[in-house]
């Protein structure tokens, strides 16, 4: 295979998808008599509710549910410095290790030789780290990697060298250490997949601006995800979290799997619909103690229709579910948790069944001090982008909060100040409309739009 061979997305989902991985005349063809285990590995800082819709899509086109597994780990954020301990983060050591028993558990529920590992951003470091120094290539059979910094997010001398994601740290350097005879950067005996925006991932650019340098080089180019001996895909104008979590993604990575292209990028729904999750705050433990409460809600006002469906303490596991739902119903979460305000979280209808509707607190910031009530309005699997995506947040466009141009937050924070009743507030998404009501930040509760897809 050519060296840093990139194919080139010409179009956008469907009709382009399918054109871009017909192109892809290397890719790996295995034809699986038998589906084997995908363990999904998330980001920095992110937990396992971000694969659900990928999830869903594999779902939809026939992979088993049962083989299909999206792991939470502890303490997801990287430490600023690798070799020094920090309190709720982890080291690639650490995150390694974890991915490694999380592997060993499916290989032993499931009886398989072999897991597919699918890792988005971080992720893919922790991937790369167990299959090349943890053991991992003798029970991995395909790798796919999607916005992976996989050389780094800036390569600068004197700054942050000992961070994970310093080119020059000596993580970073191991691992993209020549391979065999032709230089590859990955572990040979697995086939490798990189997915990478053309120029709109935030970790991939040459100019500082998102790690707080703007103007200043990284000296990393849009190209840092591909990675030597890998089958390296263009997305084009995807964002950081699109390389994994989009339906283009979805598709090259089945494409890549199986040797065909899916049936469908779409959600199948489900006849009936069984909903669980954790509970859990931002180092993804659980939420030991607290309690959800689950109500059916009019999807253009947000007022509550009845009394709760659903009601549940939250125990050790984090778990809140299991649910039975109803696939066309719009809900209101209610999630409250020792040292935590009350969160109202509101989704569109789930029409698939998922284990991954993780719910997560969010808390009053001092900034929030006076507000009659502070709406979030959330975009989990992918980034608000004022320049591409149709948006507004309680009539304003864009919502307050998304910088000017390119891919760069995934939430945006509207503060209410003037008293008053209880009220309907709207975001709106490239069609998707979710509506919630205010709650009184006076008494420690949030609102949360939360777009599913």
């Amino acid at each position: 295979m050519p060296s840093r061979r990139t194919l080139l997305a010409l179009a956008l989902i469907g009709t382009a998808s399918t054109a871009m991985l017909t192109a892809c005349a290397t890719a790996p063809s295995p034809s699986f008599t038998e589906r084997p285990p995908i363990v999904f590995m998330h980001g920095n800082g992110d937990s396992a509710a971000l694969w659900q819709t990928t999830i869903w899509r594999f779902e939809s086109n026939g992979w088993p549910r049962e083989r299909l597994f999206a792991v939470d780990q502890p303490n997801p954020l990287a430490r600023d410095d690798d070799a020094v301990a920090q309190p709720g983060r982890s080291s690639t050591g650490e995150s390694a290790v974890f991915l490694k028993a999380e592997v060993d558990k499916v290989l032993k529920a499931t009886g398989a030789s072999k897991v597919v590992l699918i890792g988005n951003s971080r992720g893919g470091n922790t991937i790369r780290n167990y299959v090349q120094n943890g053991g991992g290539a003798a029970v991995v059979s395909h790798v796919v990697l999607g916005g992976n910094p996989a050389h780094g997010i800036w390569s600068v001398k004197g700054f942050r060298e000992n961070n994970e994601f310093s080119a020059l740290s000596g993580f970073m350097q191991q691992l993209n250490a020549p391979k065999g005879a032709n230089g590859e950067e990955v572990t040979p005996g697995v086939k490798w997949l990189t997915l990478r925006s053309d120029n709109n991932d935030k970790y991939a650019q040459p100019d500082g601006v998102w790690i707080g340098a703007p103007g200043k080089p990284t000296n990393i180019g849009f190209d840092g995800p591909a990675l030597k001996g890998a089958t390296n895909i263009v997305l084009p104008r995807v964002d950081h979290r699109e390389t994994s979590f989009s339906p283009a993604a979805f598709a090259a990575t089945w494409q890549f799997l199986t040797g065909e292209a899916p049936r469908t990028t779409a959600v199948v729904a489900d006849a009936n619909v069984v909903l669980n999750g954790r509970a859990v705050g931002a180092e993804n433990l659980s939420l030991n103690g607290g309690q959800v409460t689950v109500y059916a809600v009019d999807p253009a006002t947000g007022v509550r229709r009845g009394d709760a469906v659903h009601s549940k303490n939250i125990g050790a596991d984090g778990r809140w579910g299991p649910f039975s739902a109803r696939g066309d119903t719009a809900y209101e979460f209610v999630l409250s948790a020792p040292g935590y305000g009350t969160t109202h979280i509101y989704r569109s209808p789930f029409p698939h069944s998922s284990n991954f509707v993780h719910l997560r607190p969010e808390r009053i910031l001092p900034a929030d001090d006076g507000a009659n009530a502070v709406v979030v309005f959330t975009r989990p699997r992918g980034y608000f982008d004022a320049q591409r995506d149709t948006m507004r947040l309680d009539g304003q466009s864009p919502p307050a909060g998304v910088p000017p141009k390119g891919a760069g937050v995934s939430t945006s924070r509207l503060r209410i100040a003037a008293s008053g009743p209880q009220r309907a507030v709207t975001g709106e998404f490239n069609g998707e409309r979710i509506t919630g009501l205010t709650w009184p930040a006076a008494k420690e509760h949030t609102t949360v739009l939360e777009l599913t897809y």
